[in-house]
């Protein structure tokens, strides 16, 4: 079973920057498309940014040129570096990855954007 574990969430002032990792367990990290999402109270999840594995990216319009998604195959980590947050990025953000069809999800960590 892959266990996708986040860490790297907390509070930040407006204008902050965090910068959130997954580490992924198992031997196929490499070819896994991995993303991440958010879900703030009474939202839905969303999609925030997504690498796959020949580290081509997509991100969100609403954090286009502020967050940026990046992989270590050597370490099965990805990571979501998070610049000039806003109190609207508050939310609980998920680590998923996987392949079509066999995706797992991570336990989240909440990123809290206030003064």
């Amino acid at each position: 079973q892959v266990q996708l574990v986040e860490s790297g969430g907390g509070l930040v002032q407006p204008g902050g920057s965090l910068r959130l990792s997954c580490a992924c367990s198992g031997s196929f990290f490499s070819i896994y498309t991995m993303a991440w999402y958010r879900q703030a109270p009474g939202n839905q999840r969303d999609l925030v940014a997504t690498i796959f594995r020949g580290g081509d990216t997509n991100y969100a319009d609403s954090v286009k040129g502020r967050f940026t998604i990046s992989r270590d195959n050597a370490k099965n980590t990805v990571y979501l570096q998070m610049n000039s947050l806003k109190p609207e990025d508050t939310a609980v953000y998920y680590c998923n990855g996987g392949l079509p069809g066999r995706d797992y999800w991570g336990q989240g960590t909440q990123v809290t954007v206030s003064s």
